[in-house]
């Protein structure tokens, strides 16, 4: 149901028009000039105007020029008894979405105000689709403030407004694809397509019919022709994930679409123009993958334009505090729950270095992907609980078995109560000099032990003559 405004200085029209809008199942409201329907328009949200062309003082094309002028996005549908081109046009150029010619008939009325709301929907369903796009482009932030990722950052600021191919580098999990992604954000191409390719994760006979498409009949299953990867990023960033792992064959057929922009499809003979700009990723050494001949040397210089190697965790320990609460914020956020924060000071060092120090001497540094802290079950143990500061000196988990907690354990490998700990039920322990007595197995081990058991006489050795 929508909430319809009819604007038209005959009130017997406009009630014609109410009651027919109202048997389609919308809600009619009406006015007999434009100021009534500014004021009605100021106080209740309308979805759609249908307005007369002519009315003494202010037409209905002054209407569609105020609305637009005081900021209301409200489709303004124009009805006249004087039809002809010249008014349709006028009324089209001004911003009316439709016009109709009275006397206005129920099915005509019908189509009109459907499409109309069909209009409207799309409308609202883009602007909200665009708020969830600068969520997700707010939410992708790149943190860190080490040197090695500052120097990582001023080179995607410098790359980023150009149309240079892109190499980046480095282990799995040191944040190459978003990296990548900010390279196709900041750049002009930001608002265009960008499209993601696997070329690991891709069978090995579909690779070619992903990247450049296939046409109709090409293979079994080719019933329609479909668009590649390529095909897809136009006037956008085609990211090459893994590139790598591409074969031989298909890497002379890539080296001739990022020379020319140019491409066939699999089983066509047209050449595809396209405009698009390339990244590619790669976990090994492309120049050792060179050397060994398993990838060709003209498409590793044509990809190596700009390169890029995202640094470990291991080069930017300072980094790994704020990745901390980025995590374990997010795994917060997942969870519904509220997220702990770091204390300010650990046994009287920043938590800040804390992290650092204890991540660099674990050796547990080396993805972000692997950070060892920010862990979804860890987080989920410790935020079901009431929030508050997270003690940053615990271990990473392990599978050892840990003793009993308060207990400590003494060079002859007997354990105790730490001084100050409860013992068993929740009590004190007792000093042993506050009429502590053994119970009675220890008296009789200590018996046993003070009055060894005589030897038989049968088992005596036999006495010298």
């Amino acid at each position: 149901m929508a909430m319809i405004l009819c604007v038209d200085d005959e009130p017997a029209i406009g009630a014609v028009v109410g009651y027919a809008l109202q048997r389609l199942g919308h809600e009619c409201r009406t006015a007999t000039s434009v100021e009534q329907a500014l004021r009605a328009v100021a106080r209740s949200p309308f979805d759609l105007v249908l307005a007369d062309y002519q009315m003494p003082g202010q037409t209905g094309l002054d209407l569609v020029r105020l609305l637009a002028a005081e900021g209301y996005r409200i489709p303004v549908i124009l009805m006249t008894g004087y039809s002809s081109v010249e008014h349709a046009v006028v009324s089209i150029k001004s911003g009316a979405i439709d016009y109709l010619t009275k006397p206005v008939t129920p099915e005509a009325l019908e189509i009109a105000v459907t499409q109309a709301l069909e209009v409207v929907r799309l409308r609202r369903e883009n602007e909200s689709f665009r708020r969830e796009l600068l969520k997700v482009r707010s939410s992708r932030v790149l943190i860190g403030e080490s040197e090695p990722w500052r120097r990582v950052m001023e080179i995607v600021d410098a790359v980023a407004p150009t149309r240079a191919t892109v190499l980046l580098e480095g282990a799995s999990g040191t944040g190459k694809e978003l990296v990548a992604r900010a390279l196709h954000d900041r750049s002009p191409r930001g608002d265009g397509p960008y499209v993601s390719v696997n070329c690991a994760a891709l069978p090995e006979g579909l690779v070619e019919s992903a990247l450049f498409g296939h046409e109709k009949g090409t293979f079994t299953g080719a019933t329609v022709r479909t668009a590649g990867a390529f095909e897809r990023a136009h006037g956008g960033t085609l990211l090459l994930d893994e590139i790598s792992e591409m074969r031989l064959d298909l890497q002379s057929k890539l080296l001739r679409v990022i020379q020319e922009q140019e491409f066939e499809r699999v089983g066509g003979a047209q050449m595809v123009k396209v405009d698009v700009r390339l990244i590619a990723t790669t976990n090994r050494q492309l120049k050792a993958q060179v050397e060994a001949g398993l990838f060709r040397a003209d498409l590793y210089y044509r990809l190596n334009v700009v390169s890029i190697r995202t640094p470990s965790l291991r080069d930017r320990v300072e980094d790994i505090p704020r990745l901390t609460q980025h995590f374990l914020h997010r795994s917060a956020q997942h969870l519904g729950l509220d997220p702990p924060v770091l204390p300010p000071r650990n046994h009287g060092v920043p938590a800040d270095a804390a992290l650092a120090w204890k991540c660099a001497r674990t050796g547990q540094c080396g993805r972000t992907r692997r950070h060892p802290f920010p862990r979804r079950r860890p987080a989920a143990g410790r935020l079901s609980t009431a929030p508050g500061p997270l003690d940053s000196s615990a271990p990473p988990a392990c599978t050892r078995p840990r003793r009993a907690p308060g207990r400590i354990r003494s060079a002859g490998g007997r354990e105790s109560l730490r001084p100050g700990c409860t013992g068993a039920r929740g009590h004190p322990p007792r000093a042993r000099g506050d009429g502590w007595k053994p119970g009675p197995r220890r008296q009789a081990a200590r018996h046993q032990r003070a009055n060894p058991p005589q030897q038989a006489q049968s088992e005596r050795a036999p006495r010298a003559s």
